[in-house]
């Protein structure tokens, strides 16, 4: 009884560490939180170690913490569904907690990992740790098309001082990082030898605070004005036909009133397929974006009710040039098999995209090199880095008005500061209600809009040339680097 009350406990507390780790991440951003919550998960999980060394008990603690991370930080599944997507608040409800608990499942199996072959104490234990939750991580991010969102290392944007490690080896090695410094909080926190668990924690912290002053990339060029639009077009009324010239008329005024060299709409910021727009309308844009011997890039649906694809346009003075996005959103965009029961209860247009290609080469637009990704896309960061180092400039462009006022839109921003710290390019970001804003090279935000506000963002932008480390290698630094964690502690063990 006694061991299943303590059980008990340890599950709960998982849960509510779990669930408290969200405040590290945008909006809130308190960065050292995650290194308190992760470090009380390796804490509850090295009691298991010592109570039972059992993989069910890692398992059930693992999926606890988890369980809360996802319930708290990706609640605004829910709103998508239920809100704007149409369907019954109680199967939304229901969606959104199984949702959770099936992401729940990667911490889980690090869990169990960690419990069942932990080394058999001391220092190696944080090794195993970090490199069983990296590579967790690692493949949420690609297993059944992926869903990399509220990777740790995703918290440790600017100010953190792990900051500086993403041009080297990406959101999964500031993860690493991230977990190393939390399994010495959580040793600290167990009175194990906490005067050494601050060595390794204010090693990397300095070497993180040295390489944020390190520039990997060069400007080239002189700068170029930008215009970023927010036309704040309320999801519910998006897609009404009624609406469709209030739309028109919004961006045409804004791009009007806000001339630049670059000027970016958001995803589908024109409500319809390409063809069912008026060319004059489209010729007065253009002519719009020429006036300042510059281009506009907008976000339009292609193709036709038989297939179709959710597209950038450009046009201006330069040729013009699309891209179609080719990771598409399971459930927003496509709909997986065996799964149309479960959509017909929802009211999503165009939920059903073909993909483009793979591999799309930049747009050559005013001078730049841009690598255009939408929307959820650029949650991937060996996606985004296909076209580079040939490309200049990173632009996203979005539609998050999906999750209303949620966490949401703060946490992808966030992401798309870790894209820009690891490429050494600057990130535009167009969305129709927030965050629109402009990245520069080293994560920071240089300037953002006010969410569900109409407006403009213009700034200067300039072209970064170069290659970061993680450009030329991606993820797999990262990856092997968790892997020989796991070997070494493990061969530490066998020694021992």
């Amino acid at each position: 009884m006694r061991w299943t009350e303590s059980a008990a406990k340890s599950r709960l507390a998982a849960f509510v560490l779990g669930a408290a780790g969200v405040a590290a991440f945008a909006p809130l951003g308190w960065f050292p939180v995650i290194w308190l919550t992760l470090g009380g998960l390796f804490a509850v999980l090295e009691t298991a170690v010592e109570r039972s060394g059992s993989a069910r008990d890692g398992a059930l603690i693992g999926w606890f913490f988890g369980f809360g991370f996802f319930l708290a930080g990706v609640s605004w599944i829910y709103v998508s569904l239920s809100l704007f997507g149409g369907m019954p608040a109680a199967v939304a409800g229901l969606a959104t907690v199984l949702f959770c608990a099936a992401m729940a499942l990667y911490p889980a199996l690090a869990g169990a990992l960690f419990v069942r072959f932990s080394p058999s104490a001391g220092w190696p234990r944080g090794l195993f740790f970090a490199g069983l939750w990296t590579l967790g991580e690692w493949l949420r991010g690609w297993v059944l098309t992926g869903f990399p969102w509220l990777s740790v290392g995703y918290s440790q944007t600017p100010p953190s001082p792990l900051a500086g490690f993403a041009p080297m080896v990406g959101v999964y090695g500031v993860s690493l990082l991230t977990a190393l410094v939390a399994s010495c909080v959580g040793r600290a926190i167990m009175g194990k030898a906490r005067l050494k668990s601050l060595v390794p924690i204010a090693a990397i912290a300095i070497s993180g605070f040295w390489l944020l002053g390190h520039e990997w990339t060069t400007p080239r060029g002189s700068s170029m004005r930008v215009a970023l639009l927010q036309g704040n077009i309320a999801q519910d009324l998006k897609w009404r036909p009624e609406k469709f010239e209030e739309s028109l008329r919004t961006y045409y005024r804004l791009m009007h009133d806000n001339p630049a060299q670059l000027t970016v709409l958001p995803e589908t910021a024109l409500p319809v397929f390409l063809h069912e727009v008026p060319p004059a309308y489209l010729e007065e844009m253009r002519k719009l974006a020429a006036r300042e011997n510059g281009d506009l890039l907008f976000g339009i649906v292609t193709g036709d009710r038989h297939g179709y694809s959710n597209s950038a346009l450009s046009a201006g003075t330069s040729a013009s040039q699309r891209y179609d996005k080719s990771h598409l959103v399971p459930f927003g965009e496509f709909i997986p098999p065996g799964f149309a029961w479960f959509m017909s209860m929802a009211n999503i247009p165009m939920s059903d995209f073909t993909p483009g290609a793979k591999t799309q080469p930049p747009l050559h637009i005013n001078g730049q090199k841009i690598a255009i990704n939408i929307c959820y896309e650029d949650a991937f960061g060996e996606e985004i880095i296909r076209t580079l180092p040939e490309a200049t400039l990173l632009v996203n462009i979005s539609n998050v008005a999906w999750f209303g006022d949620s966490l949401a839109p703060a946490q992808h921003l966030q992401i798309a500061r870790l894209r820009a710290l690891e490429t050494g390019r600057m990130m535009l970001r167009a969305t129709n209600t927030g965050m629109t804003a402009v990245i520069d090279v080293d994560g920071t935000v240089r300037n953002v809009l006010t969410p569900f506000t109409q407006g403009a963002l213009v700034g200067e932008v300039r072209a970064y040339d170069g290659s970061t480390p993680y450009v030329r290698w991606g993820n797999w630094p990262a990856v092997a680097a968790a892997v020989a964690l796991l070997a070494f502690a493990r061969r530490r063990k066998a020694l021992s």
